[in-house]
């Protein structure tokens, strides 16, 4: 039984791999598939928060992975009124019905103003681990970013950046308070 310490070392050290450095926020590129089904329905974020799986396609191990674009800073973006945040419930990141209104609205705005590139904040309330809500908020913009492109928005156009609980719009510790803070915030610029 000497093996048992050398494999909770292992399983220790690539835990603390996977979950990287919580003081930095998370960006991803839009990686959204194209839709495939029609235009009302949403593409389907991951199945839980602490799913392992995701929603990449996998490809063939003689394929070489894609590069991404540039990703852009996000102090050349800015908030308008015309784009709206939408909010999720606790620990979840499903879009509920009152706010696929708002990224409906939101969508045809950005399908009107084609030349304008978007950046989606996820975000997160204080409860939970920093790892746990970095990794939270990034499935929160996501999931906005796949139901806009499921609507016909460019993916190509969108970026998702996760911030956890780091940059809260209220700091009470109150549900009122959480609530205001699970949110996907939008900023656009010019491209």
């Amino acid at each position: 039984m000497t093996r048992h310490p050398l494999l909770v070392g292992t399983l220790a050290l690539l835990a603390l791999a996977a979950t990287g450095c919580a003081k930095r926020p998370a960006m991803s590129a839009a990686s959204a598939p194209a839709p495939t089904g029609p235009a009302t329905a949403a593409v389907a974020p991951p199945a839980a928060a602490g799913a392992s799986k995701t929603s990449e396609p996998t490809r063939p191990a003689a394929e070489a992975p894609a590069r991404s674009a540039p990703r852009p800073a996000p102090g050349e973006f800015a908030a308008i009124a015309d784009v709206r945040d939408i909010h999720f419930d606790f620990d979840k990141y499903e879009i509920r019905p009152t706010d696929a209104k708002i990224l409906d609205a939101n969508g045809r705005w950005l399908k009107d103003h084609a030349g304008h590139a978007v950046l989606i904040e996820g975000h997160a309330d204080e409860r939970g681990t920093p790892e746990y809500n970095l990794t939270l908020s990034e499935r929160r913009g996501k999931a906005t970013l796949n139901y806009l492109t499921a609507r016909g928005v460019a993916a190509t156009r969108m970026t998702v950046i996760s911030y956890g609980e780091t940059r809260p719009v209220c700091k009470e510790s109150t549900e009122a308070c959480w609530a205001k803070n699970r949110r996907a915030h939008f900023l656009v610029k010019p491209n």
